[in-house]
């Protein structure tokens, strides 16, 4: 076998249709700078006319004007909504082709105004029903404290009322007693004489109708006591009961977003004004168009 020598390719040996390393930067850049070129022409040929600016300011308004806040607080997003509100109108009057008078000017100093006041005024309501909240709360721990004190209260009287019912109870048992005992003696020569037993006996029974008096006193003393008692927590528990409804309802009222109806209202009116300034700008073009016809 004959040993042949491997044949190296020489270095500017290329693929066929292979462009050298540095000629394709080359172009490579050369194509980036003509891509960027052409769209900076682009960007730069377009500039918004009135119309679109208006179109695009209305659309705008009418997407903040309709805005929801879905929890509340709502009041912590009214800045947050100020300032887009805000963004818009500046967008609009710094437009190239957009020449904003006085007129236009006081109505949309007097829209943002109005909205202000409003939402500081609504601000304000939803303040009172974080207070509503905690004062419901409080009302109905107090309602609890009012029941619990109200049963403690029975429960004494009750206990009371026992004791002191028994005691009586039993001397008048007492006294019926002895009554029956006077009853069974017998009079006669030996024995007690009849008027002595007629003294104890007159004696006995004034004795037992005090005490049955004192027992039916003590009775009507606990159930006046008890339906006292009865009637002041009936009447401290209902005005807490009315105070509760009262911030149910105040809360209630404020679950929902209060503000929406006054930022459409004041979306609707800019609109109003941006449509009014277009048309007036049109005005002075035509105006202007027949004079120098």
């Amino acid at each position: 076998m004959v040993y042949q020598p491997r044949t190296r390719a020489p270095r500017d040996f290329r693929r066929r249709g292979e462009m050298p390393r540095k000629e394709k930067a080359k172009a490579k850049a050369t194509g980036k700078k003509q891509r960027s070129g052409r769209r900076s022409v682009s960007e730069e040929k377009h500039v918004p006319t009135s119309e679109e600016v208006v179109d695009r300011t209305l659309n705008s308004l009418r997407i903040v004007g309709n805005q929801r806040f879905a929890l509340p607080p709502f009041y912590v997003h009214f800045d947050r909504w100020l300032a887009n509100l805000g963004d818009i109108l500046s967008e609009f009057e710094s437009s190239p082709n957009i020449s904003v008078d006085d007129q236009f000017t006081k109505e949309r100093s007097q829209v943002l105004s109005n909205i202000r006041l409003r939402l500081e005024e609504t601000r304000r309501k939803e303040v009172s029903r974080d207070e509503a909240i905690k004062n419901l709360s409080d009302n109905r721990a107090l309602l609890e404290r009012i029941e619990e004190e109200h049963t403690t209260r029975m429960k004494e009287i009750e206990g009371r009322k026992d004791r002191e019912i028994n005691r009586l109870s039993r001397n008048v048992d007492s006294l019926r007693e002895e009554l029956d005992r006077i009853a069974r003696i017998k009079t006669g020569i030996f024995r007690v004489s009849k008027k002595a037993r007629e003294q104890k006996e007159a004696e006995a029974t004034r004795r037992l109708n005090l005490a049955q008096r004192e027992l039916t006193l003590a009775v009507q003393h606990f159930t006046t006591e008890q339906e006292r008692l009865r009637d002041e927590y009936e009447r401290t528990k209902q005005l807490v009961i009315k105070q509760i409804q009262d911030l149910q309802k105040e809360i209630e009222n404020q679950e929902c977003d209060r503000s929406l109806e006054d930022r459409r209202a004041a979306c609707e009116s800019l609109a109003n004004a941006v449509n009014a300034l277009l048309q007036r700008k049109n005005q002075e073009a035509a105006e202007k168009e027949k004079e120098d016809d």
